[in-house]
């Protein structure tokens, strides 16, 4: 039996028994919690009070200005939260555990969680159609229903989702602890730096970390159909498989001799004619002409 470091990464006998999450009274108290912080920042910003003088005050502050040293880190840093880079790496990450352990379910969820998160995201950015610091038009306005895309921000909702699946899929209670805070941390750095940058307010960005955060509470409601959609794929997998091997077991095996050609007929076709070979010595009469 192998008892070194390398044994973990080997697939496992046959899939092992996860505790999937449930919502609980403490996760559906934090889902309302976290549900009466979006909306009260998204009221924050439809009245402009306080929170929008904050944004101009940090935005007008230059951050990037004021600590130009940190700019090259942090161009790479945000990258955390595209969700092209950070959903192919995360993806490969599941992809893995889905074929260790014998189910889809890591896979599932993510691609959950990002639907999810485009669906909810997408359509408040296209509703408030907020302007960015970068291309705001008026000193102290809101900058809303200005055809804009910026509000919540995507950058950090996408880091708070894509890092936190992690944590949620994570088999043990250590595990999940320590990714909790791993993706705490780098959504957390993700949506200050977009701020650094300038990209983004800072409404923007708490708007993201909730707009993310919502996502992961809402999980545990989208197991069920996960579970029916992983059994409906598996039986259409060996469906697939069973249909392959009726056909492999229909194509005919003929004996060859060795280095000669293969027949050049199959069963149900006539065998070719075979011309008489005259016995040795003999000649065959020449025919006229």
């Amino acid at each position: 039996m192998r008892t070194d470091i390398f044994a973990r990464l080997d697939r496992e006998p046959e899939p092992p028994k996860i505790e999937v999450p449930r919502m609980t009274r403490t996760r559906l108290a934090l889902f309302g919690g976290t549900s009466a912080f979006y909306l009260a920042i998204v009221v924050a910003v439809l009245l402009s009070t306080w929170l929008v003088t904050l944004d101009w005050k940090i935005m007008l502050f230059r951050p990037y200005q004021q600590w130009p040293e940190l700019h090259a880190f942090l161009d790479y840093y945000v990258v955390l939260g595209q969700r092209g880079p950070t959903a192919v790496m995360v993806a490969a990450w599941l992809g893995w555990r889905s074929w260790r352990q014998h189910t889809l379910r890591p896979l599932l969820c993510l691609g959950a969680a990002l639907l999810l998160l485009n669906i909810s995201v997408g359509s408040v950015k296209l509703g408030l159609g907020r302007l960015g610091p970068h291309y705001a038009t008026q000193v102290g306005s809101a900058e809303l229903f200005a055809g804009g895309d910026i509000f919540p921000s995507g950058h950090t909702a996408n880091a708070v989702v894509t890092w936190g699946i992690l944590a949620y899929l994570a088999t043990t209670p250590r595990a999940r602890r320590y990714l909790s805070a791993l993706s705490a941390v780098v959504a957390l750095g993700v949506g200050l730096t977009t701020v650094y940058l300038g990209t983004h307010w800072l409404s923007d960005v708490l708007l993201g970390w909730a707009a993310g955060l919502l996502v992961l509470l809402a999980l545990p409601w989208c197991e069920p159909v996960l579970a029916v959609a992983e059994s409906w794929i598996l039986a259409v997998r060996d469906r697939v498989r069973e249909r392959l091997r009726d056909r492999r077991r229909l194509v005919p095996s003929l004996p060859v001799a060795s280095g000669g050609p293969r027949p050049g007929f199959f069963p149900g076709t006539e065998e070719p004619v075979r011309e008489t070979v005259g016995v040795a010595g003999r000649r065959t009469p020449a025919t006229g002409g």
